[in-house]
């Protein structure tokens, strides 16, 4: 079986270096050549012998993703496509503004968390991703890019739940963040979840990343009808755990407050949130629903959103109306189906 070596951090590729007869250093080139030059092909790592390159084909697998499909959105968002080695599929997307590109990424091939308002959810889960599948998605995304130096910034806000894949999630930022891996800053990495407490409290321990957290209700029974991960972790037990969650010098939670008409979209609502979320140093993203094939939801009307955030704003909260980018193509908040054809409703999540 080839090596993957995305799926390795520094020390073990070296370490496979030296099992397969080499130096070292040419793990450490091999990593550069992968994760800094994003290279595509062995041909391409012109410092390596062309003995070494030709070997190297047989030894070591590059490309793990296969673009099937691209859509671009009115507004300039991107929607790709992959597919997996198994035939699964997931999706990615670009968001470009003014002065940067954000991408958002998947972490499994659909989901198991069962939220209401999530097109991935209704597909149910097909599969986690591997560290490296997990990171070829920048990879090759970035690739394709005109100003690849223009993508500053990763969301882990696709397909399925992050921390439902923690170790991998785990090692795969962690060669995203990497100085010799692809150097992003931690700044800008950002994992969203839909609340898993234990692997929230371990998230604080193994890694800085900023966190975002998918709420979408201010009480035990709206947020259990949406999302059913809270029958499990009730807010009183989630709220406590990022009570406790570190955060580096002016960093903040964001939480993500999908509105949903008649359901938490009132006045009522917006003052149990503020009131919830007293004395963590947070913001919130509102972001009117997403409609998808199959669903019976629908988003408020904007007057009303503009009152729940007025609210938030009157409690001294930064409340921000998320536009959903990308909505055209299915590319926003909620809409990532990985080209299933769903026959009943079935996360950008």
């Amino acid at each position: 079986m080839k090596a993957d070596l995305k799926g390795l951090d520094a020390s073990e590729t070296e370490q496979w270096a030296v099992s397969q007869g080499l130096k070292p250093y040419q793990g450490r080139q091999i990593r550069r050549w992968l994760f800094k030059m994003l290279a595509s092909s062995f041909d391409e790592m012109t410092d390596l012998s062309k003995d070494l390159r030709k070997d190297l084909k047989d030894r070591v697998i590059i490309n793990l993703l296969e673009i099937v499909n691209t859509q671009q959105s009115k507004d300039g968002t991107k929607k790709y496509l992959f597919k997996l080695h198994d035939g699964h599929f997931i999706e990615s997307v670009l968001i470009p503004e003014e002065d940067h590109s954000t991408i958002c990424i998947s972490s499994q091939a659909g989901c198991a968390m069962g939220c209401l308002f999530c097109s991935t959810a209704r597909q149910g889960l097909k599969r986690n991703l591997t560290v490296s599948e997990i990171i070829e998605q920048v990879i090759q995304v970035r690739r394709l890019m005109d100003a690849p130096e223009r993508l500053t910034n990763i969301v882990l806000m696709g397909m399925g739940e992050p921390l439902a894949n923690y170790d991998s999630v785990i090692r795969a930022v962690g060669n995203i963040i990497a100085s010799d891996g692809m150097n992003f800053s931690t700044r800008k990495v950002t994992l969203s979840t839909c609340g898993l407490v234990p692997q929230i409290k371990m998230l604080g321990r193994d890694i800085t990343v900023n966190l975002a957290v998918s709420l979408n209700a201010s009480d035990d029974k709206t947020r259990s009808l949406l999302m059913p991960v809270n029958r499990i972790y009730p807010l009183t037990d989630l709220i406590s755990a990022l009570r406790d969650f570190p955060l580096p010098n002016r960093r903040m939670l964001t939480f993500e407050y999908i509105l949903i008409k008649g359901v938490n979209d009132s006045e009522q609502d917006a003052r149990r949130l503020a009131d919830l979320l007293s004395g963590l140093r947070s913001k919130i993203n509102l972001i009117p629903l997403n409609p998808f094939p199959g669903s019976d939801m629908s988003c408020p009307p904007m007057d009303d959103i503009l009152r729940f955030q007025d609210i938030l704003v009157e409690n001294h909260y930064t409340a921000i109306i998320r536009k959903g980018r990308g909505s055209d193509i299915s590319a926003a908040c909620g809409q990532l189906s990985g080209g299933y054809n769903l026959p009943h409703p079935g996360h950008r999540g």
